[in-house]
């Protein structure tokens, strides 16, 4: 009994230092007496007590959140950038052997990434071609942290902080846009209009009675409302030819006076 309580104990103690379990997303780097053997999982993993030591890696998505930045674009405007960068580790031996920490690598690399693309770019291109320039600071990070075994995937920027006097000058751009863009549909309203008022000008022109049609028309809308007023309108032709008329009469009334006066 003496001899085997210390042998129990030391196989406890050996199955406690030696066994290890790794989940699915999970890898370990053997170091044997410093040097990597290699990595292993997931599952059960035994190592060899005092000589061995392991590194546990996570193959999962990591999310990592850029910090504000200070940027200055090329049309000398003062803003403020943040993003975030979805990447994930391929290869876990490189990441433990070749850079000391691979998070805040990443995380730095990310910072002067960001600073560097957006301070090459003016204001209007970071507000409206977001797409162009997450994946350019996605290339530029990918290309950077391939040597570590790491993979960015995406990137997205959150959020763009502008200064108050920009802000003000853009809604003022905004809405001479708008109105802008109203004077020309109005005007395109205008002028589509008068070409169909000409169009029937030129038809009406070739059949005059369509004119008269065209009152009629009108005389039945307006009669339909009981409260209008019925207003006949009078062709302007027929004023015409009473002219003549009317002359006559004035010359006649005229001619009794002027011979009495003689």
């Amino acid at each position: 009994m003496t001899v085997l309580i210390p042998v129990v104990i030391f196989v406890i103690l050996f199955l406690v230092t030696a066994i290890r379990v790794l989940n699915e997303y999970e890898r370990g780097v053997i170091f044997r007496l410093g040097r990597v053997i290699k990595a292993k999982g997931p599952g059960l993993i035994i190592l060899i007590p005092i000589v061995d030591r392991m590194v546990k890696v996570s193959l999962r998505i990591l999310a990592l959140d850029v910090p504000n930045q200070d940027v200055i674009t090329r049309d000398n405007v003062s803003i403020k950038v943040n993003a975030v960068v979805y990447f994930r580790v391929i290869e876990p031996i490189k990441s433990i052997i070749e850079v000391e920490d691979y998070m805040f690598a990443t995380s730095q690399l990310a910072q002067t990434t960001l600073r560097s693309v957006c301070g090459g770019v003016e204001l209007d291109d970071i507000l409206s071609q977001r797409d162009k320039i997450n994946n350019e600071i996605q290339e530029i990070l990918d290309t950077h942290t391939d040597p570590w075994g790491i993979k960015v995937t995406t990137v997205e920027l959150k959020y763009i902080d502008l200064p108050q006097e920009m802000q003000r000058a853009m809604a003022q751009q905004a809405e001479a846009e708008r109105e802008r863009r109203a004077k020309v549909i109005n005007a395109t309203g205008e002028f589509q209009a008068a070409s169909k008022l000409a169009d029937a000008a030129e038809i009406i022109s070739r059949h005059p009675e369509a004119l008269q049609l065209r009152y009629l028309q009108t005389l039945r809308e307006m009669s339909a409302d009981g409260k209008a007023n019925t207003i006949i309108p009078l062709p302007i032709d027929l004023l015409k030819a009473l002219q003549p008329l009317t002359g006559e009469r004035a010359a006649q009334n005229t001619t009794p006076q002027e011979s009495s006066d003689e």
